[in-house]
């Protein structure tokens, strides 16, 4: 897509506003169902299999609840992560969580994550990360809510980066600039598609 810096911030800014106002359409019960059916659909994909360390989110109202995958995974044994800000560093870092009940809180932007006590994770440990998104389109491409934390997180990130996204937020195209990080999968309710390359 052709277009300028203040061109590519008014398309974002104008999806993000179509997006949202889809969402907010979606009844709960249908956001319920939504939120099993991907996790159900993410739990049948090999890359999910062969994951041994996950960096996860912790889901906002208007989000695919992965939660429960969470909490599956620490049953089983496997490492998990969540994002956690770093003032510092004014940026986002992975952290290991063993007990979701006692190590999480509300962080600086009211999303939950891990205690300031909790490990940082070398990315470089981790196989997959799951996404959340606005938007997202079949490229692997994602709009995030324009602060640009998630690039920033995964920009060295080499495992498999997958988007988690009900239907209704991928999109035919999202103008993508240099320091977009694309994913390797989108999954929904209804399907994982390998993104294009």
């Amino acid at each position: 897509m052709d277009t300028d810096k203040h061109g590519f911030a008014g398309v974002k800014s104008k999806l993000r506003a179509e997006i949202r106002a889809a969402l907010k359409n979606l009844p709960p019960e249908k956001r319920v169902a939504a939120s099993a059916k991907t996790c159900g659909l993410l739990r049948k994909q090999p890359f999910w299999r062969s994951a041994a360390m996950i960096l996860f989110f912790a889901p906002l109202p208007g989000e695919i609840d992965v939660w429960p995958l969470l909490e599956e995974m620490l049953a089983a044994g496997k490492s998990v992560a969540l994002p956690r800000f770093d003032s510092a560093r004014q940026r986002y870092v992975a952290r290991r969580v063993q007990n979701p009940r006692s190590e999480i809180v509300t962080g600086r932007f009211g999303i939950h994550e891990p205690a300031a006590g909790c490990p940082e994770m070398p990315l470089a440990d981790l196989d997959l990360a799951l996404v959340p998104g606005v938007a997202f389109d079949l490229r692997g491409y994602r709009l995030g809510r324009g602060h640009g934390f998630y690039d920033r997180l995964l920009a060295d990130f080499a495992g498999k980066k997958t988007g988690i996204a009900f239907d209704e937020q991928v999109v035919d195209a999202i103008p993508a600039e240099k320091q977009d990080v694309r994913m390797d999968f989108i999954l929904t309710p209804t399907r994982c598609v390998k993104c294009e390359t």
